[in-house]
């Protein structure tokens, strides 16, 4: 039996996204702890900054296979049994990050910990077969939301932490965090599943596979990938450089600040939802290239603003609440399509993405470590001009994707 059916489940009722809501918070944080306390975590294993950008690196390398290996199994099996399996995974990874007494242990626990951080992605897909067409980019923007509360709290919560009581108590609470939520997303995520369609029963192999033959079927989605990587990317490379540049010798403030200033992320739970709706009238891929001006036209303070702490609270505050709403607009372009595809066209996204978390990890503090704040600000501007390009030559191609409207 399967959840992924071609026949209508029941509609999820608006208690039941929001918990839903909160699963995706709580599942996602594990991968943004590191971010304001990177700078701690080198010192405690006595690394470079260079070097520690290998951690999260290889999360979201790892990331991006397990998704590629892992994620193909929504459209076969219960989306729900998946998810609770790979929150154990998810589990078994902190566990050894909180324990490991050296760095390449660590960055092992880490890695682990990527390959089984699939549950964010199978579950809007999940949800998507459970609300109608016109409530889609609003169920999406309040599974995204979920995904920003608890980049959130994982940001502000793990620098405070660190700051008072040590970087390795950020990890203890997350793997309890982490127990809890594989105890309750059994009882969380509603149990009604039913016969998938033929085209997925299918052996494993064949199913990975079959990922490949939708790239030239549904060309658009390399080009979503595309764009949701450098976004990705440019995120990861942000904040990373920024924790490292606010706890430099020049700037002087402790890990907590980073915390706080990551705080802004906030507005955008409330934001997001708000512009997945703009995007539902107006069209995902005219959104998405409006939003993306404004994000280039915020990232462009970064350069002149990088020595005061007040003043880079305008493009921080500017990116993250752009930043999401581009992602959202982003998925729409393919979770609108035939739902025995969503699982695997979602796949190819997350996997273009995440290699481009990858190659932002390594980028934010490589290009930090030699070059400082001002390269960082100059190569995030570049990327931003690289995304604005690419959405407006998707709006070219493919058109908005607004709705048509049905006469009364």
């Amino acid at each position: 039996m399967n959840d992924n059916a071609a026949s209508k489940p029941q509609l999820l009722t608006r208690r039941q996204e929001l918990l839903l809501a909160l699963a995706v918070a709580v599942v996602t944080a594990n991968a943004y702890y590191i971010h304001p306390i990177i700078a701690d975590v080198a010192d405690g294993f006595g690394v470079s900054n260079a070097r520690i950008g290998i951690v999260p690196a290889l999360n979201q390398l790892a990331l991006a296979i397990g998704i590629l290996l892992l994620l193909p199994l929504g459209d076969r099996y219960s989306n729900r049994k998946l998810t609770i399996w790979f929150t154990a995974g998810q589990c078994a990874g902190l566990s050894i990050m909180t324990l490991a007494p050296g760095f390449a242990l660590f960055t092992v626990g880490s890695t682990l910990l990527g390959f089984f951080t699939i549950a964010p992605y199978l579950l809007p897909a999940y949800a998507s077969r459970r609300v109608t067409p016109e409530r889609l980019g609003y169920v999406t923007a309040t599974l995204t939301a979920g995904v920003l509360f608890g980049i959130l709290v994982a940001r502000v919560g793990a620098g405070v932490v660190a700051e008072y009581f040590g970087w390795r108590s950020v990890y203890w609470i997350a793997t309890i965090a982490m127990l809890a939520m594989a105890v309750a997303l059994p009882r969380i995520m509603p149990n009604t599943e039913v016969q998938a369609p033929k085209e997925s029963q299918q052996p494993y192999l064949a199913l990975v596979l079959s990922v490949f033959p939708l790239l030239k079927s549904h060309k658009e989605i390399m080009l979503s990938g595309a764009i949701q990587a450098i976004g990705f990317g440019q995120f990861i490379a942000l904040w990373l450089a920024l924790a490292l540049h606010l706890t430099s010798s020049e700037m002087g403030y402790g890990t907590d600040v980073v915390g706080y200033l990551a705080g802004f992320a906030a507005l955008s739970v409330l934001t997001t939802p708000r512009l997945g709706q703009w995007s539902d009238r107006i069209g995902p891929r005219r959104a998405r290239l409006a939003l993306a001006v404004i994000q280039m036209a915020g990232t462009a303070l970064l350069f002149p603003f990088g020595e005061s702490i007040w003043l880079l609270m305008i493009p921080i505050l500017i990116t993250s609440t752009v930043g999401p709403a581009i992602d959202v607009c982003t998925r729409m372009t393919f979770l609108s399509q035939e739902p025995a595809l969503r699982t695997r066209l979602t796949t190819i996204y997350i996997v273009i993405m995440f290699i481009g978390g990858g190659a932002g990890s390594v980028f934010g503090t490589a290009v930090y470590d030699a070059y400082g704040w001002s390269g960082t600000a100059i190569a995030v501007l570049a990327s931003c001009a690289t995304l604005t390009a690419l959405s407006a030559i998707g709006l070219r191609i493919y058109g908005s994707g607004a709705p048509k409207r049905i006469p009364a």
